[in-house]
């Protein structure tokens, strides 16, 4: 594990509760910085803790305001939390999942960056990772709301890190292949094996390879790339 310092920063991960995003906050904590997970599931490794519907742009600024009174300013944002949806045709695809889908991927999102943004441009300091993914680079079928709002957070990702390239803020963001993680009980057999198809490696992503890269992004390190898109498809991402 090569030693990324982050000693002295207070970092926020969304969805950190599983999958990508807890092993994000076990690579923050063992690189020495404390760690706030926004989560609607309990979080059983966190300095602190907080239920969170990254959705309801009220209940992340509640969240913030809680996570700064319990462990100090945030410097680092990952925002993992997403969901995946159902697997059908567009002609099938049921309109209230569709909003859900958008909701989360999406404008959680933006109300997870909108809300922590204005405390490190005062600071001139912070690093900002939004999960994607491959299917928003080249869009899945069968997944057209979930593939639609990850292409809406890569977006979004370089307007934002455009916007605040003025200052010591890099906002970055990572399209990683699909990973064995809780989101797969929402995705049919069939939908599994076509990702799994499409992936030169043969495998899926481990969360720990994706943490080694979200991390990095995270450090003091990254102090030039922002708005940029970072592949962890196993060679999948063909732009």
């Amino acid at each position: 594990m090569n030693a990324i310092d982050l000693k002295g920063k207070t970092a926020v991960v969304t969805g950190g509760a599983q999958g990508i995003g807890l092993s994000v906050v076990k690579r923050i904590q063992a690189s020495g910085g404390k760690v706030a997970v926004w989560d609607m599931q309990p979080a059983e490794v966190a300095d602190f803790a907080t239920t969170c519907d990254i959705a309801d742009a009220g209940s992340v600024r509640a969240a913030l305001k809680n996570t700064e009174e319990a462990i100090g300013n945030v410097d680092i944002l990952v925002n993992s939390a997403g969901i995946a949806g159902p697997n059908m045709a567009i002609p099938d695809y049921p309109d209230t999942d569709w909003a859900q889908i958008i909701a989360v991927n999406l404008t959680g999102t933006f109300n997870t960056n909108k809300a922590v943004i204005p405390g490190m441009r005062a600071r001139n300091y912070g690093r900002i990772v939004n999960i994607a993914s491959i299917a928003g680079k080249e869009g899945n079928p069968n997944a057209c709301a979930y593939s639609a709002s990850k292409a809406g957070v890569i977006g979004f990702t370089k307007s934002a890190g455009k916007e605040n390239a003025d200052k010591d803020l890099s906002i970055n963001c990572v399209t990683p292949a699909a990973a064995r993680t809780p989101i797969f009980d929402q995705m049919s057999e069939e939908h599994i094996g076509y990702m799994l198809s499409k992936i030169p490696r043969e495998r899926f992503l481990e969360v720990e390879e994706a943490a080694n890269m979200i991390v990095w992004l995270a450090s003091a390190e990254n102090s030039f790339t922002t708005g940029a898109v970072f592949d962890l498809s196993g060679g999948r991402a063909t732009y």
